[in-house]
């Protein structure tokens, strides 16, 4: 727009852009000055921090890559440092943990400040996924922070689930046992089944059917009574849950029960010696047992 046919808006004396909508005109107010230098100030920068730095991709035939830059600065480079750095301050201790009995480990509060650090750590990169950053656990994942333990919560017993794994077929020491599928392999019929879910109701402490449960109680002698044992309280080296506490890892409506009886429940933890070295996992088994569960009445002294 030419100079002498310029648009100056009468109320603020602002130029317009000639623009204009339902009797509405747009004002051609300037930036300020402060912001027209910061933009010039932050080009020039850009500029110069893609000259400087590894900033400009190209494809080199095969596969992308960046320009290294007039420093050639590789900020990798600069992280496996620090990992290398992190891990020669730590080697002494990781070695001394791997070569140390959990009872010693348990007594230096050196090693065991080292141990749960790392631990911790290792948990929230490998174990939260399942059983939660804060290991409360979640339905089918245990908590691992009371003390109901399907296969022992001494630190020895968490060692050993974590290293071989649950039911990892993968590993000939992995902890396994099977518990029956009593409904879809039809070892037991309906209302057998409908009654053992009302005696085991009983045993939880859950409301139930009286003359259902007593009926129930004949079939769980007969068919559970071998792994949980004929009062219910469950059997570490079997895996088989105690049924006569509050806690129930799939839950404990009747309807979930009856499931677990007629489809059974059979879940499988990964064997972590194949993806962790042995300090790690011994740091991951001082951790969880340091929860504040894992406590058995053999060992509820040494803490």
């Amino acid at each position: 727009m030419s100079s002498e046919h310029k648009d100056v808006d009468q109320h603020s004396g602002t130029e317009t852009t000639g623009h204009e909508w339902d009797g509405i005109k747009e004002l051609n107010t300037p930036l300020p000055k402060w912001w027209l230098y910061t933009f010039y100030v932050t080009v020039v920068w850009a500029l110069g921090y893609f000259i400087v730095f590894p900033a400009i991709p190209y494809f080199d035939g095969s596969k992308w890559d960046a320009t290294g830059g007039v420093i050639n600065y590789d900020q990798r480079a600069v992280v496996a440092e620090a990992v290398e750095e992190n891990e020669a301050r730590l080697k002494p201790y990781t070695e001394a943990i791997v070569k140390a009995s959990f009872q010693e480990i348990l007594a230096d509060q050196e090693l065991m400040d080292v141990a749960y650090a790392g631990g911790s750590i290792a948990f929230k990169e490998n174990c939260a996924g399942c059983h939660g950053t804060g290991a409360q656990g979640f339905v089918a994942f245990p908590n691992l922070n009371d003390d109901d333990w399907l296969w022992g919560g001494t630190i020895e017993d968490i060692h050993q689930t974590i290293t071989h794994g649950i039911r990892w077929e993968q590993d000939y020491d992995t902890r396994y046992s099977q518990m029956p599928s009593f409904g879809s392999d039809e070892i037991l019929e309906k209302e057998d089944i409908k009654d053992v879910t009302q005696y085991v109701m009983q045993l939880g402490g859950l409301d139930h059917s009286a003359e259902a449960a007593a009926r129930g109680a004949t079939v769980f002698e007969e068919q559970c009574s071998v792994c949980h044992a004929a009062d219910g309280k469950g059997d570490k080296t079997q895996g088989a849950p105690n049924l006569t506490d509050a806690i129930w890892l799939f839950g404990s409506d009747r309807e979930t029960i009856y499931e677990t009886i007629y489809y059974a429940r059979n879940s499988v933890m990964p064997a972590w010696k194949e993806r962790l070295d042995e300090a790690t996992i011994k740091k991951l088994a001082v951790y969880v047992y340091s929860l504040g569960g894992g406590v058995e009445p053999s060992d509820a002294a040494a803490r």
